[in-house]
């Protein structure tokens, strides 16, 4: 749950314009709490989600080059079409036995084949492998439905502020 005083005091305490701030909240719960300057960014409102990680078999879909890069504690893997060009990509840091995702995301023309999904297998192998037991991740409402296919769970509304003064 998130602490009310909080919020107030993280909000009051920021002075740059474009400042976000994220918690796991109901967006109209929050919005009283903060100072002037400050609104809701109902638009980016999204799910906190969590799993417990087991690695899986893992098959390139046909058609597609995977690449997965480690930087620093950063996981990055790419999906490239037939001709080199980004179909997928997803990132990943690793923070002791947690794995953060971020940033998945599916070209338009590539869409419904799958490669959402092996971008998400494909980070929790790696996670897996350096030794984390947990993911979690804030989703949109179309990649939470990605998500709980993968096994995925909502824990929370990830409300979403943004500094306007």
């Amino acid at each position: 749950m998130t602490d009310e005083s909080l919020v107030r005091s993280a909000a009051v305490s920021v002075t740059a314009p474009r400042t976000w701030m994220k918690m796991p909240a109901e967006p109209e719960d929050v919005e009283h709490w903060l100072s002037p300057g400050w609104v809701v960014a109902w638009e980016e409102t999204g799910h906190l989600m969590a799993i417990d990680l087991t690695a899986t078999d893992l098959l390139t879909p046909e058609g597609y080059i995977a690449t997965v890069q480690t930087v620093d504690d950063v996981v990055y893997v790419r999906v490239l079409d037939a001709v080199g060009e980004l179909a997928a990509q997803g990132q990943m840091a690793l923070v002791g036995d947690t794995a953060v995702v971020d940033r998945v995301m599916t070209t338009e023309s590539h869409r419904r084949k799958g490669l959402g999904g092996f971008v998400m297998r494909s980070l929790t192998n790696r996670a897996v492998e350096h030794g984390a037991d947990m993911g979690v991740l804030g989703a949109t409402d179309a990649g939470r439905a990605l998500y709980e296919t993968l096994g995925w769970k909502k824990h929370s509304t990830i409300a979403e502020c943004i500094y306007r003064p």
